[in-house]
C-alpha cells in the first residue's frame, strides 16, 4: 500500500510539474508578448513626443521670425494695399511742409511694379526735402522723372516752387483678385 500511496504521489508530483510547466511557459509567453507590446507603445510615444517637440520648435521659431517677416512686408506693397502707401507718401509731404497731390497710379504692362504721379507744391527746400525722404523710404523706389520748376515769378516774396514726380514702386506685389 505504502507502494501505491508513492506511486499515486509520484503520479500526482508528475501531473503538477507538467502543468507548472504549461503554466509556466503560457506566463512566459504572455510576458513576453507583454513586453513587445510595450516596447512598441513606447516607440510610438517616443515618435510622437519627438513630433509634439518639433512642432513646438517650428511654432517657436515662427514667433521667433514674426518681428522680421513683418518688417519685410511693410517693404512690399500689395496691389490690395496700395491706399496706406499713397497716404504714406501724402503725410511725408505734409511733415516737410509740401501740399502733395497724387495724380495717377497706374500698374505696369508687366504687372511687376506701379507707377505714381504726384504733384507737389512747397519751396525749393521742402520739395528736396521730400525727394530725400521718398529715397529714403522702406519702399524699393525708382524715379522716372522729375519736373520742378519756379511757379512765382514776383519779386520781394519767398519763391514758390511745384514739382511733378514719376516714382515707380519696385517693391510691389501684385496679387490675382480672388
Amino acid at each position: 500500500m505504502k507502494f501505491i500511496l508513492q506511486k499515486k504521489s509520484l503520479i500526482l508530483s508528475i501531473i503538477f510539474f507538467v502543468f507548472s510547466c504549461f503554466v509556466f511557459i503560457f506566463l512566459y509567453k504572455n510576458i513576453n508578448n507583454s513586453k513587445e507590446i510595450s516596447q512598441l507603445a513606447q516607440e510610438k510615444w517616443q515618435t510622437e513626443a519627438l513630433q509634439r517637440d518639433n512642432t513646438r520648435s517650428l511654432v517657436n521659431s515662427i514667433k521667433t521670425i514674426e518681428p522680421e517677416r513683418v518688417l519685410l512686408e511693410t517693404h512690399f506693397i500689395q496691389n490690395s494695399d496700395v491706399v496706406p502707401f499713397l497716404d504714406t507718401i501724402e503725410k511725408k509731404a505734409k511733415d516737410v511742409g509740401v501740399k502733395a497731390e497724387v495724380v495717377s497710379v497706374d500698374i505696369t504692362k508687366d504687372s511687376s511694379s506701379l507707377i505714381v504721379e504726384i504733384n507737389a507744391s512747397g519751396s525749393f527746400e521742402t520739395i528736396y526735402k521730400l525727394i530725400m525722404l521718398l529715397e529714403n523710404s522702406p519702399y524699393n523706389l525708382e524715379f522716372i522723372s522729375v519736373n520742378i520748376k519756379d511757379s512765382d515769378t514776383s519779386v520781394g516774396k519767398s519763391s514758390q516752387w511745384t514739382a511733378t514726380f514719376q516714382i515707380k514702386l519696385l517693391s510691389f506685389i501684385n496679387q490675382p483678385q480672388q
